[in-house]
C-alpha cells in the first residue's frame, strides 16, 4: 500500500510467515496497478517490495525515533543487507499438476527413500554452506525438478548445486566432512573445471563450480577414465530465492533460459536415461588433462 500526503509517501509492505522459517511479501502488481503507483511516486525508486521478496525470520524490538514509538528488526543491518537480493520465485504449481496429470505421480518405496535422503542431504549441505558463508543455488537435475514439478525427480539419484568459483573457500571440504558427508571425488583445478562430490546415506551431492566468461557462465566436467574435459555453457544469470522442500534456497532468476540451455526445448518431457557426455545440448569438448596431472585433477576417495 502507498499513502501520499503532499510530497511525503508512506509505503507499507505486509510480511507473511511462510510455511518455512522465513517471511514473504507480495510484489507491486503489473499493468494498470503499476501505472497508478508510478503516478503516485513519480520517478522515485521503490526500494522494498518491487518484486516478491523473501527474508529470514527476525525478532522485532521496540525503539523510538524522534520521540515516536516504533518497532524495528533486532538486527537492522542483517535485514537491510537482504533487501537487494531478496527477489523470490514461486515454483509453478499449476505446471506441476499438469506434469503429474500427463506423466503420473506414483512413487515406489525406493523413490520415497531416495527423496527422503536427498532432502536430508540438501539440508545438511545448506547448513554447512550457510555457516561458512558460501552462496549456492540448485542446478541441473535438481533445478529441473523444482521448475517442472515442484519437487525432486526420483530417478536422478543425486543432488546438484552450483557455486561461483570466486566464492570457494578452503574450509568447504573440511566443513562438509565434519558434518558427516564423505568426499567421493575431486576433479579439476581451481582455475579450470573444479568439481566436488560428497555422499551421505548412499546419495551423492555434486557441487559444480561456475566460471564467468564474457556473456556466458560455464562449469566443467572431467571423464575420470580418459581425462577428457567438457564445458556446460549457460547464458548469464542472476540469483533469486525460492522455497524448495521447505528450505530457502537460491535458483537462477532466468530459470527458463537456464533450463533450455541444459535440457533443450523438450525439457518438459521426462527422460530416465541420461548420458552426461552426450545428452546435454550445452556440453562442449574442452581438451584433455595431461596424464602427468591426473593424480592431481582426477581424485577418487573411498568412504571411511
Amino acid at each position: 500500500m502507498l499513502f501520499r500526503r503532499q510530497d511525503s509517501i508512506i509505503h507499507i509492505v505486509v510480511l507473511y510467515k511462510h510455511p518455512g522459517t522465513f517471511l514473504w511479501h507480495a510484489a507491486v502488481e503489473s499493468g494498470n496497478s503499476t501505472q497508478k503507483w508510478t503516478s503516485l511516486i513519480g520517478d522515485r525508486q521503490i526500494q522494498f517490495g518491487k518484486y516478491e521478496g523473501i527474508y529470514d525470520n527476525m525478532e522485532i524490538v521496540p525503539t523510538k525515533l524522534d520521540g515516536v514509538k516504533l518497532n524495528i528488526p533486532k538486527d537492522p543491518a542483517a535485514f537491510l543487507q537482504q533487501i537487494p537480493d531478496a527477489r523470490f520465485l514461486e515454483c509453478n504449481y499449476e505446471q506441476a499438476r499438469a506434469f503429474y496429470t500427463a506423466y503420473g505421480s506414483d512413487l515406489t518405496a525406493k523413490d520415497v527413500k531416495f527423496i527422503r535422503h536427498a532432502t536430508s542431504l540438501l539440508s545438511k549441505s545448506k547448513a554447512v554452506l550457510d555457516r561458512i558463508g558460501v552462496r549456492f543455488w540448485i542446478c541441473s537435475g535438481t533445478l529441473l525438478g523444482w521448475f517442472r514439478q515442484c519437487g525432486i525427480i526420483p530417478y536422478t539419484n543425486d543432488v546438484d548445486i552450483g557455486i561461483w568459483i570466486k566464492d570457494y573457500k578452503d574450509t568447504l571440504i573440511p566443513a562438509f566432512q565434519a558434518a558427516g558427508l564423505s568426499l567421493r571425488h575431486k576433479f579439476g583445478k581451481m582455475e579450470d573445471s573444479f568439481q566436488l562430490a560428497f555422499k551421505s546415506a548412499n546419495v551423492k551431492i555434486d557441487i559444480f563450480f561456475f566460471y564467468e566468461e564474457g556473456d556466458i557462465m560455464w562449469f566443467g566436467a572431467t571423464d575420470g577414465r580418459t581425462g577428457e574435459k567438457f564445458k556446460y555453457i549457460s547464458p548469464r544469470f542472476t540469483l533469486c530465492w525460492t522455497e524448495f522442500l521447505d528450505m530457502k534456497v537460491r535458483v537462477p532468476c532466468q530459470t527458463l533460459a537456464y533450463i533450455h540451455a541444459d535440457y533443450g526445448p523438450n525439457w518438459y518431457e521426462p527422460v530416465k536415461e541420461w548420458d552426461w557426455k552426450n545428452s546435454a545440448p550445452n556440453i562442449q569438448p574442452n581438451g584433455q588433462w595431461p596424464e602427468e596431472e591426473w593424480s592431481e585433477v582426477i581424485q577418487y576417495f573411498h568412504a571411511k
